[in-house]
């Protein structure tokens, strides 16, 4: 069974993607224990979509003690207890601090980064969910919430040119590249199996999985 197999996967991808509603949806069917980021706990997100340059170290930095403070929780407990579906890695923080910050706001970072982040356990899988910027600016618009209005396409191709450079390199884990272009497994329920089952068949460190009708 797939809980028996990977005891902690994580679910990454731009915004709009669907990530953290397939780790709910995942960690719902097999009874896991669910880690999201809170973006809504973040007092400088809304006002960084407004002026980026002005908030994008506060912003990151709030994030970052956020996303250390889950994984340390975690780590203190009995990891492998239960199964555990998250909606980020802590590495890719430094991915959007080298896209978001200025040159000496980044070296701060890279500093505050190596001074704080914890030794962590590497998951079983990650699964990378992909799919373009026009479908993701779509997705933002649809869901309306209201500190990602002014989020615009521009931004979110760069995110995702940053996200695929990012898991080209990427070989900590296995990993599983999904593109959701014309695959909706938050939606339609066989569209969740055929991505379970492609999950549970995975063989090698590295595998694509691109579903077309």
């Amino acid at each position: 069974m797939l809980s028996e197999k990977y005891r902690h996967i994580v679910i990454e991808g731009p915004i709009g993607v669907g990530k953290t509603s397939l780790a709910r949806l995942i960690a719902q069917r097999f009874q896991a224990e669910v880690l999201l980021e809170k973006p809504d706990d973040n007092p400088f997100l809304e006002k960084f979509y407004q002026e980026p340059a002005r908030y994008a170290l506060p912003t990151q930095l709030f994030f970052l003690f956020q996303r250390i403070g889950q994984l340390r929780d975690l780590t203190q407990r009995d990891f492998f207890e239960n199964m555990v579906i998250s909606d980020f890695l802590l590495e890719k923080d430094r991915m959007f601090a080298s896209l978001t910050l200025d040159e000496e706001e980044l070296k701060l970072y890279q500093q505050i980064y190596q001074h704080q982040s914890p030794q962590t356990s590497t998951p079983d899988l990650v699964i990378y969910l992909q799919a373009s910027p026009q479908a993701l600016i779509e997705r933002v618009q649809k869901r309306a919430t209201p500190y990602e209005a002014n989020i615009t396409e521009a931004y979110l191709s760069q995110l995702s040119d940053a996200y695929s450079r990012f898991f080209y390199h990427y070989d900590d884990a296995p990993l599983l590249i999904v593109n959701t272009e014309h695959l909706n497994p938050i939606d339609h329920a066989e569209d969740f199996d055929l991505l379970l089952n492609q999950i549970d068949g995975m063989k090698g460190r590295r595998e694509f999985f691109n579903w077309s009708e």
